[in-house]
C-alpha cells in the first residue's frame, strides 16, 4: 500500500542534502588530487615526490572538506534556529498579526482571501509555529541539513575520490604519468557523473559534460603551472 510518506520519500529532492555533499566531496577529491599530482609530475622525474604530495593533499583535503562543510552547515543551522526563536517570540507577542501574515502568504499563492484566512486559522490551531516555520520562513525537513552528516559525507567522499588518482600514481608507468593520470581521472569523473545523475534523477549527458570539462580545465592549468614554474626533482 502506497502512503503519502512513502510517496514523498521517493522524490529525488529528499536526497539533495547528502547527495550535494557527497558529489562535491568526491568531485573535489578526484580533481584536486589529480591536479596536484599532475602539477608535481610535470616538475618531477621521480615517483616519490608525486606520492608524497598526493598523500599530503589527500589528508589535508579530506579534513578541510569535512571541517568546511561542518562550519558552513552549522552556520546555516544557527541562522535557522535564530529565526525560529524570533518567530516563537512574535507568535506570543502579536498572534493576530502573525495570523494575518500567514493568510497573506496563502493568498499570494492563489487562494481566495476567505479561504486563505480559513487555512491559516486551521494551521494555527493545529501548530502555529510549524506553519510559520514552513510557510513564512521556508524551512522544512528537506532544506534542513545535519552538520555532522554533511561533514562525514563530504570528508568520506573526498577520501574515496582522492584515493582513485593515488592508485593510478602507484601503478601507472612513470614515463608520461601525467597523461595516464589525466586519462584515469576522466574515467573516474565520468563514472561519478553517471552515479550522481542516476541518484539525483538528472541528465547523465549534462552531468558528464559538466564534470569532465571543469576537471580538464583544472588539470590542464595545474600541469601548465608545473611545467612553467617547476624544478625537476
Amino acid at each position: 500500500m502506497i502512503t503519502i510518506d512513502n510517496y514523498l520519500d521517493s522524490h529525488y529532492i529528499h536526497r539533495s542534502n547528502w547527495l550535494r555533499a557527497a558529489v562535491l566531496g568526491a568531485n573535489d577529491g578526484i580533481i584536486s588530487i589529480s591536479s596536484l599530482a599532475i602539477g608535481v609530475a610535470a616538475a618531477s622525474t621521480a615517483r616519490e615526490p608525486i606520492i608524497l604530495a598526493t598523500v599530503a593533499g589527500l589528508v589535508a583535503g579530506a579534513l578541510s572538506m569535512a571541517a568546511g562543510e561542518y562550519v558552513s552547515v552549522s552556520s546555516q543551522t544557527d541562522t535557522e534556529k535564530a529565526d525560529i526563536e524570533r518567530e516563537t517570540h512574535e507568535l506570543k507577542e502579536m498572534p493576530e498579526q502573525e495570523l494575518k501574515i500567514l493568510a497573506q502568504i496563502y493568498e499570494r499563492r492563489g487562494l481566495k482571501k476567505e479561504t486563505a484566512m480559513q487555512v491559516a486559522m486551521e494551521f494555527t490551531a493545529k501548530d502555529a509555529l510549524s506553519a510559520h516555520i514552513r510557510d513564512e520562513l521556508g524551512i522544512n525537513e528537506i532544506s534542513q541539513a545535519n552538520p555532522i552528516q554533511a561533514a562525514l559525507a563530504s570528508g568520506t567522499a573526498f577520501t574515496i575520490g582522492g584515493v582513485l588518482p593515488l592508485l593510478a600514481i602507484l601503478f601507472a608507468p612513470l614515463k608520461g604519468i601525467e597523461y595516464w593520470l589525466y586519462g584515469f581521472t576522466i574515467v573516474f569523473l565520468i563514472a561519478l557523473g553517471i552515479i550522481a545523475a542516476k541518484t539525483g534523477g538528472s541528465s547523465v549527458k549534462k552531468a558528464i559534460i559538466r564534470i569532465t570539462v571543469w576537471g580538464t580545465l583544472a588539470m590542464g592549468i595545474s600541469a601548465g603551472v608545473g611545467y612553467i614554474f617547476g624544478v625537476k626533482l
